[in-house]
């Protein structure tokens, strides 16, 4: 009998069993049908392979899950208690909002935390930037006259870099005593700058000193000069990891290297060029105290630029020579001696150069470029110091000479006439060094440099290179049989109008005309020796001799001497003449100065040496080579000489005793020239006329006005002796 519960549980367990008696009659009608079914579901529903393995996981699982439920009690219970309980209860009115002091004290340990991950993280992620600012790469370069003096400097930016070591340490010294002592022991911050500067740029207050000099190359180098917070945070992390990875004589050698000393400059050997004229390397202590105060700010202590300005610098000076006394950098005895303010010079720094030193820059840029082998794109970056060989002094008188000359061409009263008249002149010495130039009126105005024009026919000032070439090569008057030398004593038809002979009879030109030569203003000479048609400037003797040597010899020969094949004309008989060959002033120089050094040449060259940061840079420089035998070189100075005592050049002879030199003409009169050797160098002069919008020559006829006959090569050869005078 079963046992009843009062719920009567015992009679609902009696129905559920009778229920389960029931089903199972009811399921074994179709048993065997059932048991099939039973057998092939079985097999479907097998456990797949790893579902025991993956069982196993879950229970450990769960069992891990149970053995950290204490820990994660605790920590819950923990998190309640650190939760405030705000508003505060059991207070009333505004009490309840006011927090308690471990409130305070938790929020001030959540926020530390949070800065401090914050902090991490940023300086984990800030990488010091590979490219520095446009303008703390960018340099000037500046080029110097052949005496070392500044002649000019080009760049966008007035900076040269210069090593540390380069750099006196008192000077160094200096700079660390005003802005920031501890430069060697701290780790590139300054706690207490840096909350002034914050204060600052929180409030709009006056900025603020203080950051130390790798905070400020940092902002230099890499940053903006904005005042704001994300740029002071940029600027502290960044300086921080600059300390630690970069030696502290390299960030104080950058810093030198780009900080602002006013008067348009950067770096401090800029600096020191600007208001004392002398390199980094010649300051004393005194002055590097001065240079320092600029790094406060430039536009207060640059003396100057005012009174106050000069009371201000005064002031901060001494005060930097007491401080490297405090700091070690200077000793009491040497303090004593620096009593007199050290003066600055003018604001006077040669800037973009212009009038002649245009021309000269151009010319040393050229010259560096290609011999030291420097791509364009370094060279504009900048950091070059060229040495040119120009001579400020022969410059002057150069320039003067012209300008003098220039006032016969009378351009106001006759501006159709004159308004396209052109003086090129250059000095080579014999050493091949280019000693000046006169270039144009202005290189600002004109780019045109008309001592390096190859536009010019050389005319008559040509014919030393045929006399020379006939003096090494002989002649060949009859095709197949030898060449027979000739002399200085060699004679040959010096009269107007002789036609011009080949071994095979009268040469012909291309319009089917026997050709002739013709003299100035057809004077017949008779019979005249070489030398004599060399000194006298006889041109039918001339124009046979070079097809009798041979113009593809004479070309060679004018090669050698130093005149570039590519203004060299065609060989057709006035190639004898310099008709059609078309030398610069500057090549004319070289080529005949080659005859006074006896018959070595050397290339025109511009510049001395170069430099980059103080390191010298190898030069591709021209070595002078044997162009003609001594014999040869004596034999045309003799002619040329002879030129200038009894010839076509005696206006020379009273400016310089002893001068070689030849004057020439063209048959156009497009141009006149002179070309005169002194012992010490030789010039050339050229007077032309020229439109420069066509580049074709103009002739010369009514050039000065009152005095429209006056032949070019008379004008060239005052204007020589005129400056000759001048530099004697």
């Amino acid at each position: 009998m079963d046992r009843q519960d009062p719920a009567g549980n015992g009679r609902s367990r009696n129905r559920r069993a009778a229920a389960r008696d029931t089903g199972g009659a009811t399921s074994g009608r179709g048993g065997a049908t059932s048991g099939r079914r039973g057998a092939a579901s079985g097999a479907r529903r097998r456990p797949k392979a790893g579902a025991g393995r993956l069982a196993a996981l879950k229970r450990a699982g769960a069992g891990r899950l149970a053995a950290l439920a204490p820990a994660a009690a605790v920590a819950r219970a923990l998190l309640r208690r650190l939760r405030p309980a705000y508003p505060r209860p059991g207070r009333s009115d505004w009490r309840r909002w006011i927090p308690s002091w471990r409130q305070w004290l938790g929020a001030c340990l959540y926020l530390f935390t949070g800065l401090t991950a914050f902090v991490g993280l940023a300086y984990a992620t800030t990488d010091i930037p590979d490219d520095l600012n446009s303008f703390a790469r960018q340099q000037d370069n500046v080029f110097y006259w052949a005496d070392g003096s500044t002649m000019a400097r080009t760049g966008w930016v007035s900076r040269q870099e210069m090593p540390l070591d380069k750099v006196p340490p008192k000077v160094q010294g200096a700079v660390l005593a005003a802005e920031n002592a501890s430069f060697y022991s701290d780790p590139g911050v300054s706690p207490s700058g840096v909350l002034r500067a914050l204060r600052a740029a929180v409030t709009g207050g006056e900025t603020q000193g203080g950051s130390t000099i790798t905070q400020q190359y940092v902002k230099n180098a890499y940053l903006s000069q904005d005042r704001t917070l994300s740029r002071k945070f940029t600027e502290i992390l960044l300086a921080v990891k600059l300390d630690n990875q970069t030696s502290k004589k390299q960030i104080l050698q950058d810093y030198l290297n780009t900080s602002w000393f006013g008067r348009g400059t950067y770096g401090i050997q800029r600096a020191a060029q600007a208001y004392y004229g002398k390199d980094v390397s010649q300051l004393n202590a005194s002055e590097g105290a001065f240079l320092a105060s600029l790094l406060k700010g430039a536009g207060l202590y640059d003396p100057a630029l005012g009174k106050e300005n000069h009371a201000r610098a005064v002031e901060r000076w001494s005060w930097i020579l007491d401080r490297m006394v405090d700091t070690g950098q200077l000793s009491p005895t040497e303090r004593a001696g620096y009593t007199k303010f050290p003066e600055p010079t003018a604001a006077s720094l040669p800037g973009t150069p212009g009038a002649q030193t245009g021309y000269l820059v151009e010319l040393a840029k050229a010259y560096a470029v290609k011999t030291g082998h420097i791509p364009d794109a370094e060279f504009d970056l900048g950091g070059y110091q060229i040495y040119t060989t120009f001579d400020k002094a022969r410059m002057t008188a150069l320039t003067a000479a012209v300008q003098d000359a220039q006032k016969d061409f009378d351009a106001e009263r006759r501006p159709d006439t004159d308004k396209n008249a052109k003086i090129g002149a250059a000095t080579v010495a014999p050493d091949g060094r280019l000693l000046a130039v006169y270039g144009g009126p202005d290189y600002l105005k004109q780019g045109f440099n008309e001592s390096n024009a190859t536009t010019i026919p050389a005319g008559t000032a040509f014919t030393p290179f045929v006399y020379a070439a006939a003096l090494e090569e002989g002649v060949l008057r009859t095709r197949g049989k030898p060449r027979t030398p000739v002399s200085p004593s060699t004679t040959y038809d010096g009269n107007d109008q002789v036609t011009v002979q080949t071994p095979e009879g009268p040469y012909w030109d291309r319009s089917g005309k026997v050709v002739k030569g013709r003299n100035d203003g057809g004077r017949s000479w008779g019979p005249v020796t070489l030398r004599q048609a060399v000194a006298d400037s006889v041109n039918t003797p001339m124009l046979q001799l070079g097809l009798d040597v041979g113009l593809d010899r004479v070309d060679s020969l004018a090669e050698r001497s130093g005149l570039l094949g590519s203004s060299l004309g065609p060989r057709i008989p006035a190639f004898a003449l310099g008709e059609n060959s078309t030398p610069s002033a500057i090549r004319m120089a070289g080529a005949y100065e080659t005859f006074a050094a006896g018959g070595m040449h050397t290339d025109p060259y511009s510049v001395r040496s170069v430099t980059r940061n103080g390191s010298a840079l190898p030069l591709d420089g021209p070595k002078p080579t044997r162009a003609v035998k001594a014999s040869t070189a004596r034999a045309v100075t003799d002619a040329l000489r002879s030129a200038v005592t009894e010839g076509s050049a005696k206006a020379a002879a009273k400016a310089h005793p002893g001068t070689a030199g030849k004057t020439g003409t063209t048959a156009a009169n497009t141009a006149g020239w002179f070309v005169g050797s002194t012992e010490s160098e030789t010039t050339a002069v050229v007077v032309y006329r020229m439109a420069l919008t066509d580049l074709v020559p103009l002739p010369l006829t009514g050039l000065g006005g009152d005095t429209p006959n006056t032949p070019g090569s008379d004008r060239a050869l005052h204007l020589w002796a005129d400056y000759v005078k001048a530099v004697k």
